[in-house]
């Protein structure tokens, strides 16, 4: 696109997110919600919508509504009503889909999301209301299209931004906040792989410096938070194009190809009208007293910007650490276990643990695909290793050495130091011995270090290290090889 194309023109983006709900049963029934089950297993004669079935209402599908709109600075609506959205897809069995339309239960909220540039924005929350998720229709047949109807009923909650955003990075930063609230209150599991995270886009561009919003389309089809992106970043592209031809922007619905990098139209897009909406007949308003939200309130935990910046001035951490230390409530949760379990709590060995996540562990969450938990290594067990480095026990090299094996281990680190003769080698005599004999084998490279070649000297340092199989203490060889190189 050319920058200058994108200096005329500001785009508008608006996102709705749909989160699947973690509550053990469905919306209106006691079906499972159990991913990956066997096609059509998890069903029975209500979510499949047989005559004369009465569905009934999750309770925790309102407490997870009611602690999201509380964690968005939403107003709670004391009395809200379920609608019938009326429209056939094969898999949605009833024909229509239990939802909310005029009283959305949570509304006229906000967020705060930090920038690139470190900058926060304001994006406000429209809505947030309840409703039951749609079959899946699945295409992967030639000429047939099969359905599994074990997501239909499937509880989720639909938050509605503002076209607040101007950007698809202020749109990245919103989405990645919101994931992180719903897996903080532990009402979603965030993934987007899975479909328990979900995002469609409203894009629209405007000649910079005006006020009218122009035609918007929606984007649908992205399933990861980097194609999102992506495809806003399509859509606008192609939304300028149209204009700058003079041809007028449709309002419909587009699907992102990743794979190609564009949208393309997938049918008109539909108003409120096109669903005949009208109050469900058969669900009870939902009423939401102030001793209830009160209950609720006292739910719900710390959240992700909270407690980066409780790390910074608690723990004395850079304020990038802490941000990626929180980005997971899982790895927070680690992190601060394993300094709980620290025998010294001094600013180094704190420093120490969050290095550990930040590198080792993170570098293998990355290569096997598994979260913290999966990789099976015990708080406390990390906290041990920084204290046997802090106390000089174990050098660096043998704590890097040592930490694959506490993966799904349940022995301590000492034990294993102890176990495999690896405590440090701190007596001087020994080292200086080791020290001399190095310099002795190496004459020529010490002939060169004399003669100024002074860069030589961790040449010598790691020889020592490989002859004691790193088990030296690395302060005390450095000082005893730099007096035997100077002496000689």
């Amino acid at each position: 696109m050319n920058p200058k194309l994108l200096e005329k023109y500001e785009p508008v983006i608006g996102l709705e997110v749909h989160a699947q709900m973690l509550t053990k049963s469905k919306a209106f029934c006691s079906c499972t919600t159990e991913f990956n089950a066997p096609p059509n297993h998890n069903t029975c004669p209500i979510c499949l919508g047989h005559p004369g079935t009465l569905p009934a209402l999750n309770e925790n599908l309102l407490r997870f509504i009611v602690r999201m709109g509380l964690a968005t600075n939403c107003k709670i609506r004391e009395r809200s009503i379920f609608a019938r959205k009326n429209y056939f897809y094969p898999d949605l069995p009833k024909g229509y889909q239990i939802s909310q339309y005029e009283t959305p239960i949570c509304h006229g909220g906000h967020i705060d999301v930090e920038l690139k540039d470190g900058s926060d924005k304001r994006i406000g929350i429209t809505r947030i209301h309840m409703e039951e998720d749609a079959g899946k229709s699945i295409h992967d047949f030639g000429a047939e299209t099969l359905v599994d109807l074990n997501r239909a009923g499937v509880p989720l909650i639909e938050i509605v931004s503002e076209p607040d955003m101007r950007s698809s990075d202020e749109a990245y930063a919103y989405l990645t906040t919101i994931k992180s609230i719903v897996t903080y209150l532990g009402i979603c599991d965030g993934n987007m792989e899975e479909g328990s995270l979900r995002c469609d886009a409203n894009v629209s561009v405007r000649l910079r410096g005006t006020e009218p919003f122009g035609q918007k389309t929606e984007v649908k089809n992205m399933n990861s938070f980097r194609n999102v992106q992506r495809a806003i970043e399509a859509e606008i592209e192609r939304q300028i194009e149209l204009v700058e031809r003079g041809e007028p922007v449709i309002h419909q619905t587009m699907l992102f190809d990743a794979n190609k990098g564009i949208t393309r139209a997938m049918r008109s897009k539909e108003e409120a009208h096109d669903y005949r909406y009208f109050p469900e007949p058969d669900l009870l308003p939902v009423t939401v007293t102030e001793g209830y939200l009160e209950e609720i309130r006292k739910e719900i935990p710390e959240l992700q910007r909270a407690r980066r910046d409780r790390f910074v001035s608690q723990y004395k951490l850079p304020k990038y650490d802490a941000g990626v230390l929180t980005a997971e409530l899982s790895v927070a949760d680690f992190f601060e276990s394993a300094v709980t379990s620290l025998s010294a709590k001094n600013d180094e060995s704190i420093k120490s643990v969050s290095n550990y996540i930040m590198g080792d562990v993170m570098r293998l969450m990355s290569e096997r695909k598994q979260d913290i938990i999966q990789l099976q290594l015990q708080p406390k067990h990390l906290s041990e290793l920084v204290d046997l480095i802090q106390d000089k026990t174990i050098s660096n090299k043998i704590a890097k050495d040592l930490f694959p094996d506490l993966l799904g281990s349940t022995e301590a680190p000492k034990s294993l130091v102890e176990k495999r003769g690896l405590i440090q080698v701190t007596d001087t005599g020994a080292l200086r011995e080791t020290v001399r004999e190095i310099i002795a084998k190496n004459q020529t490279q010490f002939g060169q270090y004399k003669a100024g070649k002074t860069n030589l000297f961790g040449f010598f340092v790691g020889q020592v290290m490989k002859a004691t199989q790193g088990k030296a203490n690395p302060e005390m060889v450095n000082e005893l090889m730099r007096e035997e190189l100077d002496l000689g």
